[in-house]
C-alpha cells in the first residue's frame, strides 16, 4: 500500500468515528496524518535510490570474484606447491608399516622390506645434479607463472574498465536521447497540424516519422546495452545488475601519450607481464632439459631403516646360529648410483631440449607480439584522437547551424523541414562523437594494460 493511500485509510478510519470525535479534533487528525504521508512519500524515494558505483571499486569486485582471477590465483598455488614437492625431496621422507607373512624358506622380502612386526624406512636425496636444477626450474616456473597470473589480472581489470566506461557512455546518452525523443514527438505533432491545415504534405509526416524512429532505434540500442554491460559488471563484480550505475565521475583522466617521444614498444619489452611469464617459463624449460641431461650423473641418497622381527613367523631361526639371532634391527646408510646405461633417460633428454628450444621461439614470438601490439595501440590513439577532434569540431559546427536556423525559422526566412534537417544532423554528429570518445578511451585503456601502468591508473594499492 503506497504512503498515499495508506493515509487516505487513515482518514477513513477516524471519519467513521466522528460521532466520538469533535470536528476540531478531526480537522487535527487530518492535518497530522497528511504530514506523516508526506514525509514518508519524501523519505521512500531517498531509500530507493540505489548509490552510483565507483570505478575503484567496481575493479576490487571485479579482482575478488571474476572467475579469471580466481583461476589465476589457483594457478599461482599450483605452482608454489609443484616447488615444495621438488624441494622436499631432499627432506626425509619416512614410512611406518609392517610386513606380516608366513615363509617357505630363507625369508625373502617382501616390497624391499624383510617380512616384520613392525619396521620404518626413510630415505633422501643428498646429492642429485638432476633435482638440483629441477628445483631451479621449479622456483623459475613458479615466477613465470606469477607473471602470467598479473596479465590475467590486468585483463580483469581492463575488462572492467572498459565495460564500466561503456556504461557510462550510454547512461549519459540517455537523458540526450529522451529529449530528442520528445522533440521528435512534438515535431510529429507540428506537422500533423500543418497537413490538417493543407500547409504540409504526407511526405513531410514519413520524414517526420523516419526522424523519430531513428532516435526511438538509438534509445532502444542504448537500454539494450545498459542491461547487457550490466549483467557484465555482474558477472564480475557478483553485484545484483540492477544495483549497477556507473559514476563517469569516478574515472581519473587519461595520461596523455607523447607520440613521437615515448619508445613505447621498448618499454613494453621489458615491463609487460605477458613478456615476462614467456621469458621465465624459457628459461625454466632450458633448466629443466639441463637437469634431464644430468639425470645420467652418480646420485647420492641417504637411506636409513629399523625392523623389529620375530621367531614365530618367517622361519628365521632355521638360518641363524643359536643364539645370534636378535628382535631388532636397524640399518643406515649411503645408497650410491651410477648410470653408465640408460636410453631412455637419453631420449627424454633430448625431447627436453626440444620443449626448450620451442619455449626460446614462443617467448620472441610472445615479445614481437606485444611490441608490434603496442605500436599498433599507440598509433591508433594518434588517429582516434584526430577523428575526436573531427567529431567535436562537426558537432559544435551542427550546433552553431541549428541555432542559427531557429533564429531564421522564427523570422520566417526558412522552413520547419529545413529545422528538422539541421536537428537530424546534430543528433548524427554528437552520436558520432560519442562513439569517438569511447573508442579513444578504450584505446587508451589498452595502452595503459600493454605498458603495465593500468593498475596505477585505476588507483589499486593507494
Amino acid at each position: 500500500m503506497t504512503p498515499f493511500l495508506a493515509s487516505h485509510y487513515l482518514l477513513l478510519l477516524y471519519s467513521n468515528q466522528g460521532e466520538e470525535m469533535n470536528h476540531s479534533s478531526q480537522m487535527m487528525a487530518r492535518r497530522f496524518l497528511l504530514l506523516i504521508s508526506v514525509m514518508v512519500c519524501v523519505m521512500i524515494p531517498a531509500r530507493a535510490a540505489e548509490p552510483s558505483l565507483p570505478l575503484k571499486r567496481a575493479v576490487e569486485l571485479a579482482l575478488k570474484h571474476s572467475t579469471v582471477a580466481l583461476a589465476a590465483d589457483a594457478d599461482v598455488q599450483r605452482a608454489l606447491a609443484s616447488y615444495h614437492e621438488v624441494r622436499n625431496q631432499y627432506v626425509p621422507q619416512a614410512t611406518i608399516g609392517s610386513g606380516l607373512g608366513q615363509a617357505w624358506g630363507y625369508p625373502l622380502t617382501l616390497e624391499g622390506s624383510a617380512p616384520s612386526i613392525f619396521n620404518v624406512t626413510t630415505q633422501s636425496a643428498v646429492i642429485n645434479p638432476a633435482l638440483r636444477d629441477f628445483l631451479r626450474a621449479a622456483k623459475i616456473d613458479m615466477q613465470a607463472t606469477g607473471f602470467q597470473s598479473k596479465d590475467q589480472r590486468e585483463q580483469v581489470i581492463q575488462d572492467t574498465v572498459v565495460s564500466y566506461a561503456e556504461l557510462a557512455k550510454w547512461q549519459s546518452a540517455l537523458d540526450h536521447l529522451r529529449e530528442e525523443k520528445e522533440d521528435a514527438q512534438h515535431t510529429e505533432q507540428i506537422v500533423d497540424e500543418r497537413i490538417r491545415a493543407g500547409v504540409d504534405s504526407e511526405q513531410t509526416r514519413n520524414k517526420a516519422r523516419l526522424t523519430s524512429a531513428r532516435i526511438r532505434l538509438r534509445l532502444a540500442q542504448a537500454l539494450g546495452a545498459i542491461d547487457v554491460l550490466r549483467e557484465k559488471l555482474s558477472h564480475l563484480t557478483g553485484l545484483p545488475p540492477a544495483s549497477i550505475e556507473a559514476d563517469a565521475d569516478s574515472m581519473p583522466a587519461l595520461p596523455e601519450i607523447k607520440q613521437q617521444t615515448d619508445d613505447l614498444p621498448a618499454k613494453t619489452a621489458v615491463s609487460n607481464p605477458a613478456v615476462l611469464a614467456a621469458d621465465n617459463h624459457a628459461a625454466a624449460q632450458a633448466i629443466r632439459a639441463r637437469g634431464e641431461h644430468r639425470g645420467l650423473w652418480p646420485t647420492a641418497d641417504f637411506a636409513a631403516q629399523y625392523a623389529l622381527l620375530s621367531t614365530t613367523f618367517a622361519n628365521y631361526q632355521s638360518f641363524f646360529v643359536p643364539g645370534s639371532f636378535q628382535h631388532n634391527n636397524a640399518t643406515v646408510g649411503v645408497v650410491l648410483r651410477f648410470p653408465f646405461l640408460n636410453e631412455v633417460q637419453r631420449a627424454k633428454a633430448q625431447a627436453a631440449k626440444a620443449d626448450a628450444l620451442h619455449a626460446k621461439q614462443d617467448a620472441q614470438a610472445t615479445r614481437n607480439q606485444v611490441s608490434d601490439q603496442t605500436l599498433k595501440l599507440q598509433r591508433s590513439v594518434e588517429q582516434l584522437a584526430a577523428a575526436q577532434e573531427v567529431a567535436d569540431l562537426g558537432y559544435q559546427i551542427a550546433q552553431a547551424d541549428l541555432g542559427a536556423l531557429k533564429v531564421r525559422v522564427d523570422a520566417g526566412s526558412a522552413t520547419l523541414q529545413d529545422m528538422e534537417a539541421a536537428r537530424d544532423q546534430v543528433n548524427d554528429r554528437f552520436n558520432s562523437l560519442q562513439d569517438t570518445n569511447f573508442e579513444l578511451e578504450k584505446a587508451r585503456i589498452a595502452l595503459l594494460r600493454a605498458t603495465g601502468e593500468l593498475e596505477g591508473w585505476v588507483g589499486l594499492g593507494k
